[in-house]
C-alpha cells in the first residue's frame, strides 16, 4: 500500500485560507473534544480533515472541484474513504469564508444528528 505522507506534509505547509480557518475551529480539540488530523494520508488520497474516533473526513473544495473530471475523482475518493468506513461531509470554500458559523452547525449536525 502506498501512503502518501510527501504529498500530505507539502499540503499541511501550504493549506489554503479557508484550510486554515477550518483548522482553526478543529485543532487542540476546540470542536466538541474530538481529535481531528489535517491533511491525513490514506493510501493513495489525503483527506483535507480527519476524524478517527467519529469515523467523520471533511472535505474543502474550491471552484475546481466543480469541473467534470474532477466531480468524478471526488465521487472515487468518496467512494474509497467510505469503503475504510468514514463518512464524508464537503464545504465550499465560499461557505467557510461567509458563513464559518453556518459550517460550525451543519457539521455539528453531520457527526450527532447521523
Amino acid at each position: 500500500m502506498k501512503y502518501n505522507y510527501e504529498l500530505a506534509r507539502k499540503l499541511r505547509k501550504n493549506q489554503t485560507p479557508q484550510e486554515r480557518k477550518m483548522w482553526n475551529l478543529l485543532r487542540n480539540r476546540q470542536f466538541h473534544n474530538l481529535e481531528f488530523r489535517r491533511q491525513f494520508p490514506m493510501e493513495n488520497y489525503v483527506a483535507d480533515f480527519l476524524c478517527k474516533k467519529e469515523k467523520i473526513i471533511i472535505e474543502i473544495d474550491g471552484s475546481q472541484h466543480n469541473l467534470e473530471e474532477n466531480i468524478l475523482k471526488d465521487e472515487l475518493r468518496t467512494k474509497f474513504f467510505e469503503t475504510k468506513g468514514y463518512r464524508i461531509i464537503r464545504f465550499w470554500n465560499n461557505d467557510i469564508d461567509n458563513n464559518i458559523e453556518g459550517v460550525f452547525l451543519e457539521l455539528e449536525k453531520f457527526i450527532f444528528n447521523n
